[in-house]
């Protein structure tokens, strides 16, 4: 298998419970190299819980996750480390740190992993800014952004070691259709321009058939469709099918 042919991201048989709770249950999912996977489903049905186990921040109690080709629930400490430089996550709350300015946030990724001198990383911080919407507000703080600018100023930290991989939680959540439909611009850019992967949860169906090439319906910890949305529409599994054609489920 050449590095082209390796998937982005596998799952193979991935279980994870806490307490009684069965929330991921023989998980198998296959994300090649340079497509956009929707994760949907009822909320707490586990789909966050499977964007942990992709960027090794909760180990599962069987099975294996793979980046890369490379089996993350095998690592050590270094090896993570290594991994989660070739991953953007973008947070469901974008997750900014309110002490420091938004563009302090962008830049804080190359601070901590690259040799830029801190003028390139201000060129490259304002740069990513500018191209998620929000030229000229580098020195603003995060707490004077609406949400719509947090979730892109969020975007633009989770591409600033430039990841192969990018992994987004609800980025359309809380937002007013106009701004939600930016968000998805900006990410079906990436994935088409840049052939950045991406591995999306969310709620939001018309979201899922901008972004999605593969949609993936996870429901009691299984994955019980999968397909393109045209499939999805056409499932024989009525609780599929009914979210489906739901504007915004879950």
């Amino acid at each position: 298998m050449t590095a082209a042919d390796t998937p982005a991201v596998e799952l193979r048989h991935v279980a994870k419970s806490f307490g009684t709770r069965r929330v991921l249950d023989d998980v198998c999912l296959v994300v090649p190299q340079g497509r956009a996977v929707c994760i949907l489903g009822r909320s707490g049905t586990g789909k966050s819980v499977m964007l942990k186990h992709i960027i090794g921040l909760m180990q599962p109690d069987s099975g294996h996750v793979f980046v890369q080709g490379r089996d993350v629930t095998l690592m050590d400490r270094r090896e993570l480390s290594r991994t989660r430089q070739q991953i953007g996550l973008l947070f469901q709350h974008a997750a900014l740190f309110d002490s420091i300015s938004v563009g302090e946030n962008v830049a804080f990724p190359l601070r901590r992993h690259s040799t830029m001198s801190s003028g390139e990383i201000r060129d490259r911080a304002e740069h990513l800014l500018a191209q998620v919407q929000l030229a000229g507000e580098y020195d603003k703080m995060p707490a004077d952004l609406s949400g719509g600018m947090r979730k892109r100023a969020g975007l633009a930290r989770a591409l600033a070691l430039e990841p192969a991989i990018v992994l987004a939680d609800e980025p359309s959540a809380g937002l007013d259709p106009v701004t939600a439909a930016e968000i998805d611009r900006l990410l079906v850019e990436l994935n088409d321009r840049a052939g950045t992967t991406l591995v999306v949860v969310t709620h939001n169906i018309p979201s899922a058939r901008v972004i999605g090439d593969e949609l993936v319906f996870l429901h009691e910890g299984r994955i019980i469709a999968q397909g393109t949305a045209e499939a999805l529409d056409d499932s024989d599994v009525p609780l599929v099918r009914q979210f489906m054609q739901s504007e915004g489920a879950g």
